[in-house]
């Protein structure tokens, strides 16, 4: 009895070793099935990815494969400019190569700083693809088109004082003094443009705001599409009125909105949410226009702001424009009290995208200056436009036209940089001034904004 007992356990225990080798067998094929399927997947998703990438729209070099990103919410806001407080981005977004592009996925340095709501890296596409090291032409290749003037359309001519738009309106202007402007010129006096940038030989004509609200400018009015399509209209004009510098169509998107609210940091100001930033950026590159990120500053630091959003300024359609009246000191809230800004760090913002040229090796860049006053931006004489980045004085602000071409005169003809801008608001002017009407003045605007 004791031996067949022996012997039943040792049979018990061979099959329970069996069972376990067979057990241990089926673990090892599917963990290698499970292996197999998800390499297949994975280059399968990868594939899938640089499909669908390179065909929804060739105008997002933004999409990241690592981005993890929410659009914010959006509600009323008490702004400046809109009496409302802007929708905050609350979670990140990263900006990466699309599909097989790697040239601006970023590298360790770039994820420690951070981006845009601490992104880290760049955002590439498949026209400026490559490294630093590559291929010098691409720098060289515009990533716009500009709107051809019509058939027959006629150069600008020299016109007499009365038949300019000081002669109808008043308001001082270089036209009162020396007349040797050519029609049209967009430099200013004594101004030298060394760069490749897009005002060498096209303005921009830009439609001003946020589709956040349709109180702060004509983005906010209008669906991304019809409004693109009246932009184009708009920049059509100039084309016709000044067939020898035909317009580039350019949405100049506020990117940071200055508020009365001092939000969780206290610096009074609310970032656009980057689903937002990246849906107009798609836009106008499909439109083969250009987009300018206007930062407001409230109490934060200009760069601060502006390498938030690197990712995006490292696209090659893509500018800086800088909303000076809202950079405000502490204890002051921006709408209440009027900001003010050192020459000196605008130039730090110039000498930044100068760098991100040259590291990037993108085309070159611009970087606009809006000023509302005298007075707002202080020592003038440290702003100074480089090899790589043009620069330009817009005069902003509505009213009558004989005070806005004053403004225009004193802020920008008297204090020469390189370039001068000109804003137009289309309900808040009395009257609006005609495309033939603002390139009479001298020097003639290289960028005119509308809001």
């Amino acid at each position: 009895m004791d031996e067949r007992a022996g012997w039943n356990a040792r049979y018990l225990r061979r099959r329970r070793l069996r069972v376990i080798g067979l057990l241990m067998l089926v673990v090892l094929v599917l963990f290698v099935f499970a292996q197999s399927c998800s390499a297949w997947l994975f280059s399968s998703g990868d594939q899938s990815l640089s499909l669908s990438s390179g065909s929804s729209d060739s105008s997002d070099s933004s999409e990241s494969a690592n981005s993890s990103s929410s659009s914010g919410s959006s509600g009323s806001q008490d702004s400046p400019k809109a009496g409302y407080e802007g929708a905050r981005a609350d979670r990140e977004a990263g900006e990466g190569g699309r599909g097989g592009d790697a040239r601006n996925s970023g590298n360790a340095e770039d994820n420690s700083k951070g981006g845009l709501f601490g992104l880290g890296g760049g955002s590439g596409d498949s026209k400026d693809s490559g490294d630093s090291g590559g291929d010098k032409s691409r720098k060289a290749e515009k990533p716009f088109a500009a709107i051809p003037p019509p058939e027959g359309a006629k150069p600008l001519q020299d016109r007499s004082e009365a038949d300019t738009a000081h002669g109808r309106y008043g308001g001082r202007g270089e036209s009162d003094g020396e007349k040797d402007f050519p029609p049209g010129r967009m430099l200013v006096r004594g101004a030298k443009d060394p760069s490749n940038g897009p005002l060498q030989e096209n303005r921009l004509v830009a439609y001003y705001g946020t589709p956040l609200s349709g109180y702060m400018g004509i983005l906010g009015e209008l669906p991304p599409e019809e409004m693109m399509a009246q932009l184009k209209k708009q920049t059509r004009a100039y084309s016709a009125a000044d067939p020898e510098r035909p317009a580039v169509p350019t949405i100049e998107l506020i990117a940071s909105v200055a508020q009365r609210n001092p939000g969780p940091e206290g610096l009074y100001v609310q970032q656009t949410p980057v689903e937002e930033i990246r849906r107009y950026s798609r836009l106008a590159k499909k439109n083969d226009a250009l987009l300018l990120l206007d930062v407001q500053l409230g109490r934060d630091d200009l760069m601060n702001e502006v390498r938030k959003l690197e990712p995006f300024l490292k696209q090659e359609h893509v500018h800086l424009a800088i909303d000076t009246e809202y950079s405000v000191g502490p204890g002051q809230v921006p709408g209440i009290n009027l900001g003010t800004i050192a020459g000196s760090d605008i130039q730090r913002a110039v000498r930044y995208m100068d760098q991100l040229v040259e590291k990037e090796n993108i085309p070159d860049k611009l970087v606009v200056v809006h000023q509302f006053e005298t007075g707002i931006v202080s020592g003038k004489q440290n702003i100074s436009p480089t090899k790589n980045v043009q620069v330009s004085l817009n005069a902003d602000g509505f009213g009558g036209a004989a005070a806005k071409l004053s403004k225009y005169d004193i802020l920008v003809g008297q204090q020469p940089i390189q370039y001068g801008g000109f804003k137009i608001f289309y309900r808040q002017d009395y009257p609006v001034l005609s495309p033939e009407e603002v390139l009479q003045m001298e020097p003639a605007p290289a960028v005119v904004n509308y809001q």
